[in-house]
């Protein structure tokens, strides 16, 4: 499943429409749909806006596999 695919799903799960999602963003409908077909790549910092909203990890929706290992 790509990311995109994930940024839909985890919306539908809440009953949520692209244009919640946008003004959570500061953003339009319009442009968040485009992060949702792939079209545009989502910046970092709405990346991680969601992340915080939805309570997921960027690994999450990225589809990173479990137990990568990050330097320290």
């Amino acid at each position: 499943m790509e990311y995109y695919e994930r940024l839909r799903n985890l919306r539908e799960d809440k009953d949520l429409r692209q244009q919640d999602i946008a003004e959570l963003l500061g953003t339009t409908q319009t442009y968040y749909s485009k992060y949702e077909r792939g079209i545009h790549p989502i910046p970092v910092y709405h990346l991680k806006k969601l992340c915080e909203y939805y309570n997921v990890s960027a690994d999450y929706i990225l589809g990173l596999p479990k137990g990568l290992k990050y330097p320290e």
